[in-house]
């Protein structure tokens, strides 16, 4: 059984509620969600329940993502940040052991590279740095950030995040980016992800993380030192059918010394929402170190 509660957190004088899940029990492992503008911390709930036999798990949503009303805020990686710290620091100080999927991966690096001994041990699932928009385009643009403010702008920003997020254009991008399947994202599915969508202020942090500007590093030299900073047991998980440009960088880690890489047969860069059987046989043995 799922236990369900909320966090109060404040940025920039904003007070935000986040929602906050937690089942099993045994050493505490944290389950931080991608950032994406469909993502919240149900999509680690699949993983938590095959955890938790072993396990006290938890997950909780990023701020400006989740199902619950965000506020209109600049997100920017400081503020993801400091969120994290905080979390580490006052609220599940010491966790056994930190499961991270795409951007999130990246946040987890971070922080152990700047605060060690927070983290004991992390796996990275389908980890990223890189936005949608700069993964495409090869680097940050001018345009990127001008379509982040148009996007947060009233009245005209509404109207091209809601352009930005109909179903054709969600579909389109999970077939190729996110799902195995393109059907899986049908039925209940699709109503808990267009709650997400839907959420009072979502289109800020949505608007931030598809132009890249929670990007929390700016090159792969940066990212690849701060896995090697972080000096903690690594394990990269991913599926074979991982998208090309992701799959570069993925592997461009996973190839450090040291860090450990489960090659899954399927899956792409929601691997653990869609195939959490697998995710969590490869999860299992690391976290039982």
């Amino acid at each position: 059984m799922i236990n369900t509660r909320e966090l109060n957190w404040s940025w920039q004088e904003q007070d935000i509620v986040l929602g906050l899940d937690e089942t099993g029990r045994g050493p505490l492992v944290l389950l931080l969600p991608a950032l994406s503008s469909i993502s919240t911390r149900g999509e680690m709930h699949p993983l938590m329940e095959r955890l938790a036999s072993q396990f006290h798990t938890m997950t909780i949503d990023w701020p400006g993502f989740g199902t619950l009303s965000r506020p209109e805020v600049t997100w920017t990686p400081d503020a993801l940040s400091s969120f994290l710290d905080h979390l580490l620091h006052d609220i599940v100080s010491g966790p056994h052991g930190v499961v991270a999927a795409g951007h999130a991966a990246t946040y987890v690096l971070h922080h152990a590279a700047h605060h060690p001994g927070n983290i004991a041990r992390a796996a990275l699932i389908a980890p990223t740095w890189r936005g949608p928009l700069p993964t495409i385009g090869g680097a940050q643009r001018p345009l990127f950030a001008a379509i982040r403010r148009a996007v947060e702008m009233p009245y005209v920003g509404p109207l091209l995040y809601r352009l930005n997020v109909n179903p054709f254009v969600v579909r389109k991008m999970v077939a190729g980016h996110v799902y195995s399947d393109a059907n899986w994202l049908t039925g209940e599915h699709l109503a808990q992800k267009r709650r997400v969508i839907d959420a009072a202020g979502a289109r800020f942090a949505s608007a931030a993380f598809v132009t890249g500007a929670l990007d929390p590093v700016a090159s792969r030299a940066e990212f690849l030192a701060l896995a090697a900073r972080a000096a903690i047991p690594i394990t990269v998980i991913y599926g074979a059918e991982t998208p090309a440009r992701s799959r570069g960088e993925i592997e461009a880690l996973a190839a450090l010394p040291g860090i450990k890489t489960s090659l899954l047969p399927r899956g792409k860069l929601s691997v653990h929402e869609e195939f959490p059987d697998d995710v969590a046989r490869a999860v299992k043995p690391f976290l039982s170190q």
